[in-house]
């Protein structure tokens, strides 16, 4: 693991208050959250005591050891050789033997935090933990093992049905359902390049704190801002609080993602798109503030945190969880790179001048070959987002599809779909394309494919979990920030005293009420109460002077005549 010194705060420190939290965690027999105890949850045995022994090891070493390097075997060695050599006299040839023997050996805490990050490794590959919650209600593995194409073959109609019935009926309660969370840690992520929002991540961050008594994790960045002023965000003589506040780096959300059971955003969707990019695996829940621009995914208003975060507390939550993609880069037939993504990879062009040549499979058939600027393969989160400036389709979150949208394709016939989650999606670049393409992954890391070069697209078993204001929050969301089907409405019809209807004029003055009932222009002719063909075909069997018009006409001279003329 790498020992970054990130504002002069160790890797290796925060992997020490980590793993310290973590076994304590595990020690738990109770719930916390979504978390069971060590016993409960899969995490192996001697992995948590492997982390209790390098936990208590690395607390009972000085702050002087505690490099901000990673400690290596030949590192401690080193270390171990001077401090010897400071408090004895032995021979240089004793000293050089016992470095000799550190740097062959490593050290056997080096062992025990080594093996315990791998077993706690392998148990954060576990699927997303808002469906472990929910292992108590449905078991999931015997419902998949039912569902097996063994198991059809002597199912009938009607059996097929309710068991299609009934799971759509377990999707909906689960979205429905509303989950007590135990909040003992909280990470806050504010949004980069604007200083007016550490003021108010100061605030939250102290609310917290004092109010409900949890670990609140901001940006390591802000251990030395001035305008968040870390050293006296807390009573200095109040020790008990002291240690609640703490820091966090990239390198602690990817190795630690179950230290935090709920993740503020201070920002805009681009701020929760980086929370996505923090955790490539399982996420804890995500409640959004609202302080960007648009907000298709901030749902909640900053100046009314205080009564939100009170309902989460004591009330608990309603999770939306929205799928993600894993993208899976193959370059030479090799796989090279792997992302989790909540809004679209992006397949285009790049700088090149001429048109892009792809390839596009489902589950190994060929669909089609793309011949346009680039392809967009968006989740239904994103389908707010790139999809729909490429004139792709508005999808609910709900829904699990794939919307697959072309970039200013060279044909009148390829128009946007959407594709069943289900569905194994491949890209390549075609060996007789005249250029390379170039893969972007909600906008980030951009990666060029070569010939052959492929990436793969499927549904994450890692969701992304956002904490839902209401039922209706999607709609709300596409009508506040797209104004979506947003037109004046219609004038209604007035009923008037021989039953007919006229529309209303808002414009009419005051003195218009003494005037007569009779309409100056009357209309009722042309919209009569008999059917639409009839009056059209009187319309076209009348004489041909009727309708004509020009200086000649009836309707001319009727005008005149009006007119005074």
């Amino acid at each position: 693991m790498a020992g970054d010194n990130v504002d002069g705060v160790s890797t290796r420190e925060s992997l020490k208050s980590a793993l310290k939290e973590i076994v304590d965690r595990t020690a738990s027999v109770e719930l916390s959250g979504y978390r069971d105890s060590a016993e409960m949850s899969g995490i192996p045995e001697s992995s948590s005591k492997l982390a209790a022994q390098e936990t208590s090891g690395i607390s009972g070493q000085s702050d002087k050891e505690l490099k901000p390097s990673p400690l290596s075997g030949t590192e401690m060695a080193s270390t171990t050789a001077t401090s010897s050599k400071s408090k004895s006299k032995s021979s240089t040839a004793t000293t050089q033997q016992s470095i000799t023997s550190r740097v062959e050996t490593p050290s056997d805490a080096d062992v025990r935090l080594s093996s315990a990050i791998s077993g706690l490794q392998d148990y954060f590959r576990k699927p997303c933990f808002v469906h472990s919650r929910l292992d108590d209600a449905v078991d999931v593995s015997s419902v998949i093992t039912a569902m097996s194409p063994d198991n059809f073959s002597h199912l009938s109609h009607s059996s097929l049905v309710r068991t299609a019935t009934g799971v759509r009926e377990l999707a909906k309660r689960i979205g429905q359902a509303t989950i007590k969370v135990n909040l003992r840690s909280i990470l806050i992520v504010t949004k980069a390049r604007d200083n007016s929002l550490i003021r108010l991540t100061r605030e939250l961050a102290r609310w917290l704190i004092l109010t409900r008594k949890v670990n609140v994790y901001v940006d390591a960045k802000l251990r030395l801002s001035k305008r968040f002023d870390a050293d006296h965000l807390l009573d200095p003589s109040d020790h008990e609080l002291d240690s609640c506040l703490r820091f966090w780096t990239p390198e602690l959300t990817s190795m630690m993602p179950d230290l935090f059971d709920l993740v503020l955003t201070l920002g805009g969707d681009g701020t929760v798109l980086y929370t996505s990019w923090l955790f490539q695996h399982i996420v804890p829940p995500i409640l959004a503030f609202s302080l960007g621009s648009l907000g298709f995914l901030t749902n909640f208003p900053f100046q009314d945190y205080e009564k939100t975060l009170n309902r989460v507390f004591d009330d608990g939550i309603n999770v939306n969880l929205r799928m993600r993609f894993t993208c899976t880069i193959y370059k030479d037939g090799h796989q090279t790179e792997t992302f989790e993504v909540i809004n679209e990879i992006v397949i285009d062009r790049g700088p090149s001048p001429w048109i892009s040549m792809l390839e596009l499979y489902g589950n190994g058939h060929l669909l089609t070959v793309v011949q346009a600027d680039g392809l967009i393969l968006s989740t239904p989160t994103g389908s707010t987002a790139y999809s729909l400036s490429a004139g792709g389709s508005l999808v609910h979150p709900e829904i699990p599809a794939i919307s697959v949208t072309p970039i200013c394709p060279h044909t009148l016939s390829f128009r946007p779909m959407l594709l069943p989650d289900s569905m194994l999606l491949k890209v390549c670049v075609p060996r007789g394309a005249r250029n390379t393409a170039w893969a972007s992954f909600d906008g980030r890391h951009r990666v060029e494919l070569r010939s052959n070069d492929y990436v793969t697209v499927t549904a994450s078993q890692y969701p992304f979990p956002t904490v839902t204001a209401s039922t209706m929050d999607y709609i709300e969301s596409v009508s506040r920030t797209l104004k979506w089907n947003v037109r004046e409405q219609q004038k209604p019809f007035s009923e008037d005293s021989d039953g007919s209807t006229t529309p209303v004029n808002d414009d009419e003055g005051a003195d218009d009420d003494q005037l007569d009932d009779d309409w100056d222009i009357d209309d009722s002719a042309f919209f009569s109460s008999s059917s639409s063909s009839t009056a059209l075909s009187g319309f076209n069997s009348a004489p041909q002077s009727a309708v004509t018009t020009g200086s000649s006409s009836p309707l001319h001279r009727d005008f005149l005549t009006l007119d005074g003329k």
